[in-house]
């Protein structure tokens, strides 16, 4: 139905901003985190799986400071153990061997840095888990889904196999699912957009099911869009507010 990985997974603006979260070891694994700045439920934290361009990029690192501002303990996990993609990347006339990249960062390699920082968080007093995926991400936030440790779920412009997952989700997840979907994405692609509302929608998904589209943006939009496109702009800060009604919610 859709390829696991397109170009625009590896192209994309960076935006302008200072970070304010701070790098943290939880679990042994270095994270990103940004704790609001007033009184907040400790006992919630929600997952920030990044894009390919991991937590070092400074677009990731103001969505997860955006979370925080909205009373969210967000972590933003390096699950690619200080080798993401880097920035430079991004440039005109740059040659990135993706693949040789890919091949260093399967799901089998990946995921248990993911694991750490969720027991690391359980001993220090976690106990309700929210998940966000963009990307490269959402391959993790389905898994997490599908086991049930975490009780509310986003995933923007997904990678990977998740139009392949969709059935297991209904199947086995209780985590209210919000997508943010776009007009151009080889990834998730039109009938996968099809294929989760008829698996998950109109009510058929108990638990909770969302998916909105956003006319006029490509896969990445979510965080590395061109902020001067005004649909890509509507886009990006659309699907953030969505999400922030999402977990106001079910979190």
């Amino acid at each position: 139905m859709s390829s696991p990985f397109c170009d625009d997974c590896f192209k994309g603006v960076i935006h302008e901003g200072e970070s304010k979260g701070q790098w943290e070891s939880i679990g042994e694994v270095n994270c990103y985190v940004g704790t609001p700045s007033k009184d907040y439920d400790k006992t919630k934290a929600v997952l920030y799986l990044s894009d390919v361009f991991g937590m070092q990029l400074i677009n990731n690192q103001l969505i997860v400071d955006s979370f925080a501002d909205n009373g969210f303990l967000t972590i933003g996990i390096d699950y690619f153990n200080g080798d993401p993609v880097g920035e430079n990347a991004l440039g005109a006339g740059i040659v990135f061997d993706r693949d040789a990249w890919l091949a260093k960062h399967r799901y089998e390699e990946t995921r248990p840095f993911v694991d750490k920082v969720y027991e690391g968080l359980k001993e220090r007093g976690v106990a309700v888990f929210g998940a966000v995926g963009y990307c490269f991400g959402a391959s993790y936030v389905f898994p997490l889904a599908i086991e049930n440790k975490v009780k509310a779920a986003m995933i923007a412009h997904p990678a990977r196999s998740i139009p392949e997952s969709l059935q297991d989700y209904f199947n086995f997840s209780k985590a209210p699912l919000l997508i943010n979907s776009c007009e151009f994405d080889p990834t998730f692609p039109l009938e996968a957009c099809a294929k989760a509302d008829d698996i998950l929608g109109e009510g058929k998904f108990a638990p909770g099911y969302k998916r909105v589209h956003w006319e006029g943006c490509k896969h990445g939009f979510a965080v590395r869009g061109d902020m001067s496109d005004p649909k890509v702009k509507a886009g990006k800060e659309g699907a953030f507010k969505e999400t922030v009604e999402w977990f106001s919610k079910y979190l």
